[in-house]
């Protein structure tokens, strides 16, 4: 017959958080191992794609983690992804590169009119 297992925390109800498991101690009894919640990898702000190179780990644990494994060396490293950041680049690109058409052109219509 199996035997019967106490629980070890005071939560009582089957959820998320009180997740266990069965195991068999030195001593030949068995008993509730708690779980801990697992991690989900940070997501890139624009595309919500997982980040490469940052650790996955529960919200409270990046406290004790260096700061390089929180992010990666490029801007925004550890918030947007490399694909997203590129295209950030190349639209602040575009856009002063029409600024400056738009006074050329501007320039070029007041000496036409003069």
């Amino acid at each position: 017959m199996a035997q019967r297992l106490t629980l070890r925390k005071r939560n009582p109800y089957n959820t998320r958080s009180n997740r266990r498991r069965v195991v068999k101690t030195p001593n030949g009894e068995h008993r509730y191992l708690h779980l801990k919640k697992l991690p989900t990898a940070p997501k890139c702000g624009d595309c919500h794609m997982k980040l490469q190179g940052v650790k996955s780990l529960r919200p409270r644990a990046y406290a004790t983690v260096s700061k390089r494994e929180k992010s990666v060396q490029r801007a925004y490293g550890g918030s947007r992804c490399a694909e997203c950041v590129r295209t950030r680049v190349v639209r602040a690109f575009l856009v002063e590169e029409s600024k400056i058409v738009k006074n050329v052109l501007k320039s070029q219509q007041a000496k036409a009119s003069q």
